[in-house]
């Protein structure tokens, strides 16, 4: 019998949630499985995953094996850095020395990954800063006082129409009657 270990997906519609479940390779997705390793949830963030490492081990010494979707979770956890390194026959001293080192590598490059989020978040915000005054500038301001001059003389001149500035004709025949002939 062939296992492996992949996702078996719960949680309702657009809201996915998954066990990490060993299980023979020939059964659907989320059919009957071996025995449960942990959970995944994308929904969070960041994802929430949680393994029991040992019985990840177990599995991998009956060599089971990952699919790639797990493989990549595992590895994010430093299980398969931690399988790699038991393959290679290290003592459980030498694990936890390579382990802490890998730790410490994980720690500083997420450091520089949320520093350069920070930085396109400032510059995204003065860029954002920038481009208001651009548009305030782009927008004359309006003089209130020349307006309420126009205003007060339009007010103050009576409007008269003659028949000369009547109205367009609506019609072409209306327009042939008016012509002078």
């Amino acid at each position: 019998m062939a296992v492996k270990i992949r996702l078996h997906r719960m949680g309702r519609k657009k809201r996915p949630f998954y066990r990490i479940v060993a299980t023979d390779s020939r059964t659907r997705r989320d059919g009957k499985y071996l025995e449960n390793l942990g959970t995944y949830n994308p929904i969070v963030e960041p994802a929430e995953v949680f393994v029991e490492k040992e019985k990840v081990f177990k599995w991998l010494k009956v060599g089971a094996i990952p699919s790639d979707t797990v493989r990549n979770l595992l590895s994010k956890q430093g299980i398969m850095f931690e399988w790699d390194l038991i393959q290679r026959g290290l003592d459980q001293e030498q694990i936890a020395q390579e382990k802490s080192k890998w730790d410490a590598e994980q720690e500083k490059q997420q450091k520089r990954i949320e520093a350069k989020n920070a930085m396109l978040k400032r510059q995204q915000e003065e860029e954002v800063k920038k481009a208001k005054p651009e548009k305030a500038e782009s927008k004359p301001a309006p003089e209130s006082e020349p307006a309420d001059e126009a205003e007060t003389q339009a007010e103050a001149e009576p409007k008269v129409e003659t028949e000369d500035q009547g109205s367009a004709p609506e019609t072409e025949s209306d327009a042939e009657q008016e012509k002078p002939a």
